[in-house]
């Protein structure tokens, strides 16, 4: 094989172990990247959940707030 032959095959794995290498390394930090994403929306999604059972919760005791002023108001009516 002539000189310049084999400085292209040297050169040709050379730019293909960089390009697989970049590839591989830009996968991996793409992966990373939806994994804290995922955990991210995870939490956001528990938040969601917990707010929504706060506003239930919540709705009770306004109904129950409701009940005793709606009592109140009938005993002072009785007392007067």
């Amino acid at each position: 094989m002539t000189e310049t032959v084999i400085i292209a095959l040297v050169s040709l794995l050379g730019s293909l172990a960089g390009t697989f290498g970049g590839i591989i390394t830009g996968s991996k930090l793409t992966n990373y990247r939806i994994e804290q994403l995922e955990k991210k929306v995870e939490e956001h999604n528990k938040v969601v959940e917990r707010t929504y059972k706060l506003e239930k919760e919540q709705e009770v005791e306004d109904e129950k707030i409701r009940v005793i002023n709606h009592r109140i108001a009938d005993l002072e009516k009785y007392h007067r």
